[in-house]
Parts: structure tokens; C-alpha cells; sequence
């Protein structure tokens, strides 16, 4: 690249986000070129510290995100936690970015978005559509699932993971592998126009995970399948909301159809190096 870009991400101060400014200023990116688009600039006290810029934003205040986004030409557009009409808080940003002349969305979408039938996918299918029609140059990141999603410290203590996967596998990365994929490609030239389905290298099923967990705790874990109805039914008695209690076995469900599997390589690829193994992550988890 002849000049470096001014590159922000959204969510800043959230896991993903987080980390992918960690992995920008790694590949060697000037913290003065990065811009942490957070809604509480107050919990970005650290990466103020860092150099980098700490601007305030907004995914339900579109006037926020214009000002935000003013002389960014790259834009890490991390999926909304907030499932109050997420696609209408993602149409904000896209639209804010086109406005503001970005020259680059990558957005966090779910792996195998196009062709996935859970509940999750939606969103996901809907801010790929919105995209493709804005006009501004976008890369898609297919995220599959984070080893973070499994709570595997409970899961020596309770002596079980729960789930509706049956003996059907994913391919789970942690966060960090991740961050870096997207630091790669926000960091480089020739990814617009590109859609990434981002995964683990190892397939793994619920039973393997759960004895690789028992074999590192030295304590019995094992995985117990349930029906969705059942795991739903499960999760709501632990406190999980009714309605994400259900996208939680959806999801499950959609494991069992492949949707958060495939043999494509390309986390590896971006990363340069082979995915985290599960045994590492495991590993990672059990001592953090």
C-alpha cells in the first residue's frame, strides 16, 4: 500500500472488536490510523492509551455514526449483540459508511450464511442483502463458531456439556483466530469483492469437546444430548431468556444439518498459520 488507511472498528470494546485492534497494531498498523467506534468512549480508557482514536457511536443513532466515521476508509463492521432489529441497526452503519465515502466494509457474518437455515442466519442474510446494495466495496466474513461459546469451566464443574448437536460436528475457532483474520484483511489490499467462510481446521462433535475437557480436568465430563425442545426447556431453567433459550437449540439444530461445518480453509489461510487446536483452546479456556 502506498498510504495506510484509516481503519476503524465497530464494537470496540466488545471481545471481537477488541481483539482485532490488537491484531492491527501487530501487523505493524500506526495506532493514529486506528479508530475504535465504541458507544461508552469511557470504557475505551485503554485504548485511548494505546494511541489509538476513541470515537463515540452508536448502531440505533445514525447521527452519531455519520460524525463517527468522518476520514475512515476501512470499516470492521462486527454483527450487533443487541438483537433489536439488528438489521436496521446495520442498515444504519452501511448507510452512515456510503455517506461518509468508506472505501471498505467487512462485516461479521455467520459461516455458510447463504445456504443456513437457523435462526441466526437471518440477520445475517439480511445485512449481506443490504450490502450487496449500498454500492460501498464490502468483504464478507463468514464467521463460524467461537470456542468461547462453551462454557467449559461450568463444564467441569456440573460434569456435562449440554446440547441438541447429536453426534454431527463443527469446526469452533476461538476469537482471537478470528480478530486476526480480520486484522488481515483490513490490513491489506484485494479483499473486496471476497467472501470468506471462516472456521476451525479440526471438525469437532459435542462429545469429542466434551473429552478432551474431561482428559485435560482430569474430572468427568460428558456430553448429554437432548431434544431441542428439551435443551430449550434446559436453558430456561437455568435463567437463559425464552427467546434465546430457542436460538441457543436452533442453532444446535443447525449443527446437525452442517451449517457450522466445512472443509474450507480459508482462517487458516488469512492467519497464516494453521487454526488454534482445540486442545490449546481447550486448554486456554480451562486456565483463563
Amino acid at each position: 500500500m502506498t498510504t495506510t488507511p484509516i481503519i476503524a472498528v465497530t464494537g470496540a470494546t466488545g471481545h471481537l472488536g477488541h481483539l482485532t485492534l490488537q491484531a492491527l497494531l501487530e501487523r505493524g498498523v500506526p495506532a493514529g490510523n486506528l479508530v475504535a467506534l465504541v458507544r461508552d468512549p469511557a470504557k475505551a480508557s485503554d485504548l485511548a492509551a494505546q494511541g489509538i482514536q476513541v470515537r463515540q457511536a452508536d448502531y440505533k443513532q445514525p447521527g452519531t455514526l455519520r460524525a463517527a466515521l468522518s476520514g475512515v476508509t476501512r470499516l470492521l463492521l462486527v454483527s450487533s449483540n443487541d438483537f433489536d432489529d439488528r438489521v436496521g441497526q446495520h442498515r444504519n452503519v452501511i448507510e452512515a459508511a456510503r455517506d461518509a465515502g468508506v472505501d471498505l466494509i467487512a462485516y461479521t457474518s455467520l459461516l455458510n450464511a447463504d445456504r443456513s437455515g437457523m435462526i441466526l442466519a437471518g440477520d445475517h442474510q439480511a445485512t449481506e442483502a443490504i450490502l450487496r446494495e449500498s454500492g460501498v466495496p464490502f468483504t464478507l466474513l463468514r464467521n463460524g463458531w467461537y470456542t468461547e461459546n462453551y462454557d467449559l469451566k461450568g463444564a467441569v464443574k456440573n460434569g456435562a456439556i449440554l446440547g441438541a448437536a447429536g453426534n454431527h460436528a463443527l469446526n469452533p475457532a476461538p476469537r482471537q483466530d478470528y480478530a486476526e483474520a480480520a486484522a488481515a484483511v483490513l490490513s491489506s489490499d484485494g479483499h473486496a469483492g471476497q467472501t470468506y467462510e471462516l472456521a476451525g481446521d479440526e471438525a469437532v462433535t459435542l462429545a469429542d469437546l466434551a473429552a478432551e475437557v474431561a482428559r485435560q480436568s482430569g474430572q468427568p465430563v460428558a456430553y448429554h444430548d437432548l431434544s431441542a425442545e428439551e435443551y430449550a426447556r434446559t436453558l430456561v431453567g437455568f435463567g437463559v431468556s425464552e427467546g434465546f433459550a430457542h436460538v441457543l437449540a436452533d442453532s444446535d439444530t443447525g449443527i446437525t444439518r452442517g451449517e457450522l461445518a466445512t472443509d474450507r480453509r480459508d482462517l487458516s489461510r488469512l492467519i497464516g498459520r494453521p487454526t488454534t487446536p482445540v486442545t490449546q483452546a481447550v486448554q486456554a479456556a480451562l486456565t483463563a
